[in-house]
């Protein structure tokens, strides 16, 4: 009687060392990955943040002889020359700003007149940011002697109003606040993992 031939089953130890090759690699590449993606989401959280102001001359709440022939305000980017405004106004609300802001590399100046009272000062401010974007505040200071006389010039100020410059508008054009870029380096970033993955997947499909 002849022996009955039974298949030899080929051996899966090929089979899963191919399949744990590949996941090995698909583990090396996720930090490498989740890495980039940190550094994409970091660089554009940078990247829209708007300019910030990083000191006065005179400083916020300091107390100065008289006041100075003009105050200066620092910036952590340069701002826009276009549409800054400085005010400084006295208690009873006078401006004593003399003639438009005036932007050099970081630091915005304004000049004032002559002759201001004592007493405490406030200062408010509005520049576009190096990102087109308008930021303001305010900060105030105090003067311990006033001027002899106050200009005929000086006058009541009202609140600060946005410039309608349409040189501002040109600038501001087109800016959208969300980092469609960083987005498109994400997409990028998934794209190629899954093209790894599908590889991977392949390869260990045609060795089996």
């Amino acid at each position: 009687m002849a022996a009955s031939l039974t298949p030899t089953p080929r051996s899966s130890a090929p089979a899963r060392g191919r399949r744990r090759r590949a996941d090995r690699t698909l583990r090396a590449l996720l930090p490498t990955l989740l890495l980039a993606l940190a550094m994409l989401l970091g660089a554009g959280g940078a990247a829209s943040a708007h300019d910030e102001l990083t000191g006065t001359d005179p400083a916020e709440g300091a107390t100065v002889d008289v006041l100075p022939p003009s105050l200066e305000l620092a910036f952590s980017s340069v701002p826009s020359g276009i549409g800054a405004q400085i005010q400084v106004l006295d208690e009873s609300g006078v401006d004593w700003a003399d003639g438009p802001a005036e932007i050099v590399d970081r630091s915005a100046s304004q000049s004032l007149r002559a002759g201001a009272p004592a007493g405490e000062y406030t200062v408010n401010w509005r520049v576009v940011s190096s990102d087109s974007h308008p930021i303001e505040g305010s900060f105030a200071f105090t003067t311990q002697e006033g001027g002899t006389t106050a200009p005929d010039s000086a006058s009541t100020a009202g609140p600060l109003e946005v410039q309608d410059d349409q040189a501002v508008e040109t600038q501001q054009a087109g800016v959208s606040d969300f980092p469609w870029s960083i987005v498109g380096m994400i997409a990028a970033l998934v794209v190629i993992a899954v093209v790894l993955a599908v590889t991977a997947r392949k390869r260990l499909g045609a060795g089996r």
